[in-house]
């Protein structure tokens, strides 16, 4: 499809999952949320092959820049997703749709954000291969070497341990009338605090090493 397709399919696919939280049929916001599933798996895939692909092979950029550039892009996430969390919060308690409405105001970022990058961007690829060649080589890879594999493991257990998170924190906060936006604001904000902690410590004076 192309790298740049995909991200312009991720904001199509975000935004009408966005619009369907209007209905109130069961089927269509079943598959609002398959599309928003969609979506997110190629907004955390394709706008960073693009943009490696662009740093290394078009722009011949030396690749030590791209840790910092991903530093960077995690810092302005953070920010962003803290004021996020307190315009959706502005927004459901302001406007007559509610908890609906943080979604609406969503739309026109995704929608300027697809239309900027399908205007803007140069497309590139990935190798052309087939999904069973490549799977098949991953495979190969993670049974040739097991701190791949207990490097996948683990990560397959925290993204486990977010996902159920991310469905518990709501209602389990939703009685005590505590405002979901500001919650949600403080903890992307508590995100980004260990994010800077761990860099520091890192790369600071204490030079620790992750284990």
């Amino acid at each position: 499809l192309g790298r740049k397709k995909s991200c312009v399919l991720s904001s199509g696919l975000c935004s009408v999952s966005c619009l369907l939280q209007l209905s109130r049929d069961f089927l269509a916001l079943a598959a609002g949320r398959v599309l928003a599933g969609l979506g997110t798996s190629l907004l955390f895939s394709a706008f960073e092959s693009w943009y490696v692909h662009e740093h290394l092979e078009r722009h011949d950029f030396p690749a030590e820049w791209i840790p910092d550039t991903f530093t960077r892009v995690a810092l302005w996430n953070s920010g962003l997703a803290v004021a996020a969390g307190l315009v959706a919060e502005l927004v459901a308690e302001g406007l007559v749709l509610g908890p609906v409405a943080p979604f609406l105001v969503a739309v026109p970022f995704l929608v300027l954000s697809g239309i900027f990058a399908g205007k803007n961007w140069d497309e590139n690829y990935g190798k052309n291969r087939s999904c069973g060649k490549a799977c098949g080589e991953g495979l190969r890879g993670l049974a040739s070497d097991p701190r791949a594999l207990l490097l996948g493991l683990v990560q397959a257990l925290v993204e486990s341990i977010l996902l159920i998170f991310a469905f518990l924190w709501t209602p389990v906060l939703e009685p005590h009338g505590i405002p979901l936006g500001l919650a949600f604001s403080g903890f992307t904000a508590a995100s980004a605090a260990g994010s800077a902690l761990f860099r520091r410590s890192v790369s600071g004076r204490l030079r620790l090493q992750p284990l």
